[in-house]
């Protein structure tokens, strides 16, 4: 058989033509193809220059495209109060990030001119022009001035950090020292019968809230608050309706009001829950028996569950902190110390703990850290129940978590300038006036969001202007990244977000740094109570699963009829109206975010220069991680 050949032909362009060739013609055939082969490749050169000017024609309509959609959204941006009101930290960054874009455009010219030779090298005389006469000036003041303060500053923070670092793991080493000998609250033998209902103590039950329409439905089921107050009485159940006219002192306020009513006498404990968070039924089955053969005992904590942890990125990295919170700081304390932060919800009083304490008072924004330092100085201990979980709502906007971070971060700093009297003159033992001042006000409400701000977020970016005080690898790398890791393990599902986890924290450090500074001396929001912003989302699924509930059930009390239908029917009109007249959502713009941003990304453009590996993507990456968010690209939006 002879052997064969195919010959391929371009007659047009995008046309090709296949020719089999059999035995001696190919010799010939191939000769003619050598010869019309410029043609051919005249054809495929225009073939490819069509292709590069399609593409260049594409590039200034999507740059044109993308410059317009950048103008309609800082147009229809809307500047945060809290942004207004923090001008200081702006205005730093601001002046720090104009000396960084003036010292890269300095080194960048240096390095085309090839001026990065020691002064030792270039005799004064030797200088040539104004330009390389200021870069060896600067040369000069960076090495004798400039340097030896950001080292000495460098290492102040690298040591709060390793300090902060030790106490991380020393409670996840307590944690698993928890889980490995099975270090639990145990309820007495002789407690409560569950069986029977008589032998349980009186239980007040207290659900404080104010402008939360979208949860409390999950709380009590209806709109009319007072309304279906009222058809619960009608029915037996022991439920009071109260409205404060006077609204001073925000939660606390609340509280306090809720505390000096008569009834309050009949009771021994208060259970208390804010407007988002369904317990379950059992809820006090599983907390009021603690109380009972412990008469110190004067606060059992519960944990928090999310029912929207996975909604989106935002709410995933909150989710990830959170569980260290309870399931690390929380139960470690709660088992070796007898004493943590109370978390303002989901947890059970002893009545007299709270009187002892002075009660509820209004001179913070934490009346929950507030309430439980007192009772602590005064000798109650606390549980914190692991196993016990109420479901509640993270918040899905970065504007409500941040305001939340912001009251979270500033409160805790005004307790400390107020309470740090009385605990020096309290009774209490020296190491627990240690804990309380060095541990759990200093190292984690204070040094936390000071060195992760000033090192990550200012040093860091300053040392790569300034190559003498640079920070070394296991610094900004390998720490950080074991750190995070410590704090992804009660949430092992969250591995995957170990990076952005890492960026957004360090992002955060901004907010929770100037929140810091508000509190502890008393500037711009501190005492700005804001009310975190929920969707009620688990509103809707429960209100629905009741229904069918009920539809599948004939024989169900008239009660719970009355609680199903007013809860749709409401949430029913509640969706209508939001259809009618729906609301505008706007994008918010962080300027100190996106000031950040530039720094770091200037920052990160230096690096490139000195050829630093680690330093410029880690620069890179966490200037667009404060890009990202300074936009408000992260989470949803709130209108």
């Amino acid at each position: 058989m002879a052997p064969s050949s195919v010959a391929v032909t371009i007659e047009k362009p995008n046309k090709f033509s296949l020719v089999e060739i059999n035995g001696s013609d190919s010799t010939l055939l191939l000769e003619k193809q050598k010869a019309v082969s410029p043609k051919q490749f005249t054809w495929f050169l225009f073939l490819k220059a069509h292709r590069v000017f399609a593409c260049l024609s594409w590039l200034p309509m999507a740059s044109k495209t993308m410059v317009s959609s950048v103008k309609k959204r800082i147009a229809l941006s809307d500047v945060s109060e809290e942004e207004a009101k923090s001008r200081r930290l702006y205005r730093f960054i601001k002046a720090f990030l104009f000396m960084s874009v003036l010292a890269l455009v300095l080194e960048i010219v240096a390095h085309l001119k090839k001026w990065n030779l020691s002064i030792v090298q270039i005799r004064p005389w030797e200088v040539q022009g104004l330009l390389q006469w200021c870069y060896m000036t600067w040369m000069s003041f960076r090495v004798d001035y400039v340097a030896p303060l950001v080292l000495t500053m460098s290492k102040f923070c690298i040591v709060l950090f390793l300090i902060q670092s030790l106490d991380r793991l020393v409670l996840c080493l307590g944690c698993f020292w928890i889980k490995y000998k099975n270090l639990k609250p145990r309820i007495n033998g002789d407690a409560y019968d569950i069986e029977d209902a008589s032998s349980f103590p009186m239980v007040l039950v207290q659900i404080p809230m104010c402008n939360e329409r979208e949860v409390f439905a999950q709380s009590i089921a209806a709109v009319l608050i007072k309304d279906e107050v009222s058809s619960w009485r009608e029915k037996g159940v022991n439920i009071i309706y109260r409205h404060r006219l006077i609204r001073t002192g925000y939660k606390a306020g609340n509280l306090k009001s809720a505390m000096g009513c008569d009834y309050v006498k009949d009771y021994e404990f208060v259970a208390i829950f804010d407007a988002d968070f369904q317990p379950n039924s059992d809820f006090l089955k599983q907390t009021v028996p603690h109380f009972k053969g412990d008469p110190e005992l004067g606060l059992v904590q519960a944990r928090w569950s999310f029912v929207n942890k996975d909604e989106n990125l935002l709410t995933r990295l909150q989710n990830i902190n959170l569980c260290f919170h309870f399931e690390v700081e929380q139960q470690v304390n709660g088992a070796f110390l007898n004493f943590f932060g109370f978390n303002g919800t989901a947890g059970v009083w002893r009545i007299k703990a709270l009187e002892d304490s002075g009660g509820w008072l209004e001179r913070t924004t934490v009346e929950d850290m507030d309430i439980a330092v007192r009772a602590h100085l005064n000798g109650w201990k606390f549980i914190f129940l692991n196993d016990v979980k109420v479901l509640c709502e993270l918040p899905e906007s970065y504007e409500a978590y941040k305001k939340q971070q912001h009251r979270w971060h500033s409160g805790p700093m005004q307790l400390f300038r107020l309470c740090l009297p009385a605990v020096v003159r309290s009774k209490i033992s020296i190491s627990k006036k240690a804990n309380l001042i060095f541990l759990f006000f200093l190292l984690r409400k204070l040094i936390l969001p000071f060195y992760s701000f000033t090192l990550f977020c200012i040093i860091l970016p300053l040392t790569m202007f300034i190559p003498e005080a640079e920070l070394p690898l296991w610094v900004i790398c390998y720490i950080p990244i074991f750190m995070s890791l410590l704090n992804i393990l009660p949430a092992p599902k969250s591995f995957p977000f170990l990076v952005p986890y890492l960026l957004f924290e360090n992002t955060m450090s901004v907010t929770k740094f100037n929140a810091m500074i508000s509190g502890l001396f008393q500037l711009g929001s501190a005492y700005e109570w804001v009310v975190t912003k929920k969707t009620g989302r688990s509103s809707e699924s429960d209100l629905v699963a009741l229904a069918e509930r009920e539809s599948k059930s004939s024989n169900e009390e008239k009660i719970t009829r009355r609680h199903s239908e007013s809860g749709l029917e409401t949430l029913n009109k509640l969706k209508q109206q939001e259809e009618i007249a729906p609301s505008k959502k706007r994008n918010k713009l962080y300027r100190k975010e996106l000031a950040l941003a530039l720094l770091l990304l200037t920052a990160a453009a230096r690096s490139l220069l000195s050829a630093h590996g680690v330093h410029f993507y880690f620069l890179l990456f966490q200037g667009l991680t404060f890009l990202v968010v300074g936009l408000d690209l992260i989470g949803e939006q709130i209108s």
